[in-house]
């Protein structure tokens, strides 16, 4: 089980293409394990992986996986279940630690179909995989689904990103890996125990999730912290998803690329005063990392 802050990673792209830009997401990979984190994880939703092939998405994991000197979780998910198993095999052959899987996106699913297609994905690639649960975006796998199929055998864990409390502690009771994915809901997480975070935030500010797990898991106080979270993913969701998580991480030096679509004349001004409010948060939001790295 890997535990503490797993960055869910920005996938660079090509500013002529939708091509992934390997040279920058390396340089991602480094950025992020040289700030603490525990692992990183490949193509969630802040990763975008809807728009690269599975080809693309396959390419990049081999290299960041060996580029990598923290484990490399590889989300899987495709619309079809060959195209998952696919990216899946290649990712576990290359040396992942894992995989994640989501339901079937665009369509919608019901409860029984996305209970087969889980099980199905994890009888064929035999690896820990970990359920991904963001019904934001896609449909959603129900609690009571995901406590069924944890407890079937065939899954590790499960990424939430819910955002619903009853649904930490009801798959926190599995006894199996859960990691949150709503990040401000993270430290009161990593208090009652969960493995850890796949986290958009980390993606821009790993030094700052870094200080609340470990912060948390000391039993020390956090709420500083945590409105520093809460506030960045307040600013940052009023964006079409994940505009202003890249636009941050070119303010740290990282350029990502093109956004996938351009953004409207209001959200450009907005943006242009996010990028000023950023500037100063950003400053405060890097400082804790020496006393959270001193409790490892």
């Amino acid at each position: 089980m890997i535990t503490g802050i797993l960055p869910a990673m920005i996938t660079p792209r090509r500013a002529d293409s939708v091509e992934i830009d390997p040279a920058r997401a390396l340089e991602l990979v480094d950025f992020l394990v040289d700030r603490g984190v525990d692992g990183i994880t490949l193509f969630g939703s802040t990763g975008e992986f809807p728009h690269f092939t599975p080809e693309d998405r396959m390419r990049l994991a081999r290299m960041a996986i060996k580029r990598s000197r923290v484990p490399v979780l590889v989300n899987a998910s495709h619309s079809a279940l060959d195209g998952a198993v696919e990216i899946a095999q290649d990712a576990i052959d290359a040396g992942a630690a894992g995989l994640l899987i989501m339901a079937p996106y665009y369509f919608r699913y019901t409860q029984d179909s996305i209970r087969a297609f889980c099980l199905e994905f994890a009888a064929r690639v035999k690896a820990p995989v970990f359920l991904y649960n963001i019904p934001q975006f896609t449909s959603e796998i129900a609690v009571e689904t995901a406590v069924d199929l944890l407890a079937s055998g065939a899954f590790a864990g499960i990424k939430d990103s819910s955002g619903r409390w009853e649904n930490i502690e009801k798959l926190r009771a599995t006894g199996l890996a859960v990691y949150c994915g709503a990040d401000p809901q993270y430290s009161r997480a990593a208090r009652a125990g969960i493995a850890g975070a796949i986290s958009g935030t980390a993606s821009v500010a790993p030094e700052l999730m870094v200080s609340v797990d470990r912060l948390s898991r000391a039993g020390e106080d956090t709420a500083a912290l945590d409105a520093q979270v809460a506030e960045f993913n307040q600013r940052a969701m009023s964006f079409p998803f994940p505009i202003a998580f890249r636009e941050a991480l070119r303010m740290r030096g990282i350029d990502p690329g093109p956004d996938a679509a351009p953004l409207g004349a209001d959200e450009s001004k907005r943006m242009e005063e996010f990028r000023a409010w950023f500037r100063d948060w950003i400053k405060t939001a890097t400082q804790p990392q020496m006393h959270a790295d001193s409790r490892r």
